[in-house]
């Protein structure tokens, strides 16, 4: 594990906590929010198939961003069981510490700054998923 000390890692803690929170909050609201009748309001209106495609646009967004929302909320609890494991902080390619404020900025980090920007140009020629 890293050199965090204490008062660090109850940061990081809380930090990871209330995102997780946070993204809860945002599923849940999502979730209200696409049950509110606007596909079959915007698909049974007029019917054809221009709105019946922007009806299957809209639903496919909702569930990407609710999608994104649960992955980020399954990366938090990792990152809260690699915490209370003992085994948070330190990059999985080179095993450097992650410096506590890439951490702060992004409590779910794997890799330190110079590993990160390695992989990135690595895997850029992946495809990204896209809707």
């Amino acid at each position: 594990m890293s050199k965090l000390t204490e008062d660090q890692l109850a940061q990081i803690k809380a930090a990871l906590q209330q995102r997780y929170l946070e993204l809860r909050e945002e599923v849940r609201s999502e979730l209200e929010r696409s049950n509110d009748q606007r596909y079959v309001d915007l698909a049974g209106s007029v019917g054809d198939v221009g709105d019946d495609s922007v009806a299957d646009m809209l639903l496919d967004l909702d569930a990407a961003i609710a999608d994104r929302q649960v992955n980020e909320m399954r990366e938090v609890e990792a990152s809260l069981k690699r915490l209370a494991e003992l085994d948070f902080g330190d990059c999985i390619d080179c095993g450097n510490e992650i410096g506590f404020d890439r951490l702060m900025a992004y409590p779910t980090a794997r890799r330190c700054v110079r590993c990160q920007s390695l992989h990135e140009k690595t895997y850029s020629h992946e495809p990204n998923p896209t809707l």
